[in-house]
């Protein structure tokens, strides 16, 4: 068994619990992948499962033979997961849904929503200077030396910058419901990223542990 898998943002939604209580959830297209490599103490000097997830409609010559030797497809995305004991997955096999279950708590690993470069008041929160006219310091960060000693400005510094697009780790999220016919999981609460961004569906470390 893996301790993981590969999946597809698909969106949010919600569902009625039997006792009538709303819970929101988000959809994920999780799977199935198929095992492309599986790595060894021996042979790679650590253990790891390689899964590939989606069809990748133009590869090059590295890629296209990278799958051909597990007989699949060329995945559009590959992603390594650690083994949890049990069956090692052998290269071409599958991997789906059926490895979670309702009410597992698992983590939810991938990049949050890109908001390109922004200034300190979107990014930090600033609360930026007086609005009135005249004032000259609306939304500039403020003065950030320290003086002539040490006579540089510290690593840290909370200044403009690219903002976003950033690997995020949600931990402990139910799995609330399961549809193995459509290779869906509801997971309850929100995960990073977009709609249709690739996600990790991990089993729960802290659970694990």
């Amino acid at each position: 068994m893996l301790e993981g898998i590969i999946g597809r943002k698909k969106g949010m939604t919600q569902i009625f619990t039997p006792d009538g209580k709303r819970v929101p959830v988000t959809v994920i297209e999780a799977g199935p992948c198929r095992v492309v490599q599986v790595k060894t103490h021996k042979t790679d000097g650590y253990e790891a499962v390689q899964l590939g997830f989606g069809v990748r409609k133009r590869a090059n010559k590295p890629e296209k033979q990278h799958a051909a030797k597990a007989s699949v497809a060329t995945p559009e995305v590959l992603r390594e997961f650690a083994p949890l004991g049990g069956e090692i997955p052998q290269p071409g096999q599958e991997i789906n849904v059926s490895m979670f279950q309702v009410g597992e708590l698992v983590d939810i690993a991938g990049f949050s929503k890109g908001k390109g470069f922004q200034g300190v008041v979107r990014r930090f929160k600033f609360a930026g200077g007086p609005a009135s006219r005249g004032s000259m310091f609306h939304r500039v960060p403020g003065a950030i030396g320290c003086r002539a000693v040490p006579g540089k400005v510290h690593k840290g510094k909370r200044l403009p910058g690219h903002m976003g697009n950033k690997r995020r780790t949600i931990q402990k999220l139910k799995v609330v419901a399961i549809e193995p016919e459509n290779n869906l999981l509801l997971i309850q609460g929100s995960v990073p990223g977009h709609n249709n961004g690739i996600i990790e569906i991990i089993k729960c470390r802290k659970a694990r542990a």
